[in-house]
């Protein structure tokens, strides 16, 4: 199968974006002055636990439906047009884990933010590396579509076993897959870019 394995690696995310982790952290309304405090106490301890990673490929399509083998609901709500995709994993690496991990027992609170800034770093790295797919294939006159991700939809989670042996993720950038089908690091994204002539 043609086009190997890339990496990437990034050090400049876009700022911690509060109101993102507030709403990961369940808040609905704007957190008071003393849960504030405490964020910003999160925020500041959580800096240099991070480790942005992506693994990718590019398929044809004609792979990817001979590997993942996707049901015609699949195919007519995210594939039509397509004629090859991006299969990529993204992680934050173990950091964050073991910030909540050290709270779980000391503030459920603390906890909880580690959680949601974790979560909230794993998509701001996946929407930039699809900012950048959308740039560099824009200038080639492709369109990305939205991607998609193993579990959602008419894509099961059983797939993470075919994401894992296609990009080696272990090896490419530490992710481990468990016989749950979870990751671990938790804070860990794989996920599938259409590539198409046409939006749609």
């Amino acid at each position: 199968m043609p086009n190997s394995i890339q990496i990437k690696n990034y050090t400049d995310l876009p700022d911690f974006d509060r109101t993102e982790i507030l709403r990961y952290a369940g808040y609905l309304a704007a957190a008071d002055e003393a849960t504030s405090a405490i964020l910003d106490e999160c925020l500041q301890e959580a800096k240099t636990a991070f480790s942005f990673r992506v693994a990718y490929r590019t398929l044809a399509i004609e792979d990817f439906l001979t590997e993942f083998k996707p049901d015609e609901s699949l195919q007519a709500m995210r594939l039509s047009g397509v004629d090859r995709v991006v299969l990529f994993a993204a992680t934050v690496g173990l950091g964050i884990d073991r910030l909540t991990a050290k709270y779980a027992n000391v503030s459920t609170v603390k906890a909880l933010f580690f959680q949601a800034i974790g979560a909230e770093r794993v998509e701001s790295l996946c929407n930039r590396f699809c900012e950048e797919l959308t740039e560099t294939y824009a200038k080639q006159g492709v369109c990305t579509r939205q991607r998609f991700s193993p579990g959602y939809g008419a894509f099961p989670l059983t797939a993470q076993n075919t994401v894992f042996k296609l990009l080696d993720c272990p090896r490419t950038v530490g992710i481990s897959l468990q016989d749950s089908l979870l990751m671990s690091p938790t804070k860990s994204v794989t996920a599938v870019v259409g590539l198409a002539k046409t939006e749609k």
